[in-house]
């Protein structure tokens, strides 16, 4: 082979590495962040999510790992925006007028709250905005806790109490939102701190790869994600974990959520 071609060759394998390591970096740079003004000084902050893939669930060789993590491809073929933080108590307050929280503090997360009364709070929201927000989907959640990570948490396969609010910490309570380390996409709080409804029912995944799922039709349960400060072990806080547990009804101090919004 011509030393010209062999030169050539090289030089396009240097640009396809080149472009690739860009969109990679593309892909987990911090979104841009909307900043909605709910009266009285008090902002909800929701971060661009750029469509993408990813696999969704662990590999069977992650520690921990459950059964109903099945893994398998995901596509969102849509970008969205996701809560920087967790819904705070003064973001509860300003719209519904009242605080059901037990541990009480203004940028605590709001908890004891159901799935039911998450949707009200939704409502009123988008009737004085222009509308969209609503709870992510589980593969929403997932995408964008990862934040372009494969590991069992978006810092890596091991977290510490150093990194999230869980009960290993032994703080034994929800703290101020935005206290740990955001992931790659500028996202605070997915692991650990309170659990976070998602809209889905719960159900085994599907077979295959999917493109914007949504859950079943109906079932029992809905699924919560990112663990809490209460609930048993760092397992239970890995990017994959899946909380298969509760009715829509429920209310617990170690439950609250984190919106989302169609763009």
């Amino acid at each position: 082979m011509e030393l010209s071609m062999i030169k050539k060759i090289f030089l396009m394998a240097f640009m396809v590495s080149f472009v690739a390591s860009i969109l990679m970096a593309q892909e987990v740079k911090p979104g841009k962040v909307e900043a909605i003004d709910l009266g009285k000084g008090i902002k909800l902050e929701m971060v661009f999510i750029p469509a993408g893939k990813f696999k969704m669930g662990s590999p069977e060789t992650e520690k921990g790992r459950q059964k109903n993590e099945t893994q398998h491809d995901v596509t969102l073929t849509k970008s969205f925006s996701i809560g920087k933080y967790e819904v705070t108590q003064e973001q509860w307050e300003a719209l519904m007028g009242n605080n059901p929280s037990v541990n009480v503090g203004p940028k605590l997360p709001v908890t004891n709250v159901s799935w039911v009364e998450c949707q009200e709070f939704i409502k009123v929201l988008n009737s004085k905005t222009k509308g969209g927000y609503r709870l992510p989907t589980e593969s929403e959640w997932e995408y964008a806790c990862r934040a372009g990570t494969n590991t069992a948490t978006a810092f890596g396969e091991t977290i510490t109490s150093k990194d999230a609010n869980y009960d290993e910490s032994k703080i034994d309570k929800p703290v101020s939102v935005g206290g740990y380390q955001p992931n790659a996409f500028g996202l605070h709080d997915m692991h650990g701190n309170v659990w976070e409804w998602c809209s889905d029912w719960y159900a085994n995944y599907p077979d295959g790869p999917l493109a914007d799922p949504v859950g079943p039709k109906e079932g029992a349960r809905r699924v919560v994600r990112g663990g809490s400060f209460n609930y048993f072990h760092v397992s239970n806080i890995r990017s994959s974990y899946r909380g298969d547990f509760v009715l829509p009804s429920s209310r617990t101090i170690g439950i609250g959520f984190r919106l989302a919004k169609t763009n």
